[in-house]
Formats: structure tokens, sequence, C-alpha cells
């Protein structure tokens, strides 16, 4: 190859991309092994809904109880017996009596169970507990039958 001028022409300098690509791989595995343990409440199968209500703003942190599909208690992580729970819960409403709660429970549960556990919240007094649910897809048009 000849320039205009005569003199040979100088191959054009290429960025080398395989660095870049290592870092992106490497931050990809990071972020696939990290991201699944960051879970942090027990593993529940929420029940869906179509229609959500969007999360108001400015409300108090509210605490998590979940009842998993074998029926075992958790207050946030904390895995507990029922006795437990409601000693856990009279002492959290005691020292802040404004707290929400949310209760997850498993869409494979019995709704007694999950009725006593929300009978038990309010007993205590606890102003709100609200119930949480997944959504469920526009498309799905399966509804769970009754128990």
């Amino acid at each position: 190859m000849k320039r205009f001028g005569g003199g040979k022409a100088r191959p054009a300098p290429a960025m080398n991309v395989t660095p870049l690509v290592d870092i992106v791989l490497v931050l990809l595995i990071i972020f696939m092994v990290v991201l699944p343990s960051m879970e942090q409440d027990a593993p529940v199968d929420l029940p869906s809904i179509f229609h959500v209500d969007e999360e108001p703003e400015g409300r108090t942190d509210p605490a998590t109880v979940s009842i998993t599909a074998d029926a075992q208690l958790f207050l946030e992580q904390e895995a507990l017996s029922r006795g437990e729970l409601e000693s856990r819960l009279r002492t959290l409403h005691a020292n802040e009596p404004l707290r929400r709660l949310i209760l997850r429970g498993d869409a494979s549960l019995r709704y007694h169970d999950v009725r006593d556990v929300f009978a038990l919240c309010q007993d205590i007094g606890f102003p709100g507990i609200s119930l949480r649910v997944g959504q469920r897809g526009e498309s799905d048009d399966s509804v769970a039958a009754p128990r």
C-alpha cells in the first residue's frame, strides 16, 4: 500500500477488546452467584393477583411474617414456633406500636393456616396488616381451586 506522498502506509492501530470482555464476564458470573443469595425472607410461593395497588410512599418499614408451604413460621428471616412468634410480635408491638406487618403465606397453604396467624397479629393490636401477593401475568387465566 502506498500513500499519495510515496511513503509506506502504517497499519492502523486496533483496539484489543479481550480484557473488556473478560471483565464483563467476571462481573456477570459474580452477579449470577450473589443475587440469588440476597433473598431476604423465607422461600414462599406467593399467590397472584391481576391489578396491583401502587405502594404509597412514606410508610414505615414493616415487619414481615412468613408462612412456608410446610406451615413453618418466620419473623423476618428467623424460624420460630407459634409461641415464640407470638411473644416476639408482642414485644415488637410494645416497642413500636405504630409499626405495620406484612403477612406472606405460600399459595399452597390452606386458608385457615393463614387466617389463624392473621388473627393472632390482629389480637396483638398491630394497626396495619398487609397480605403480600405476587402479580399474576395478564395472559395467565388459571385460578387456584378453592380448598
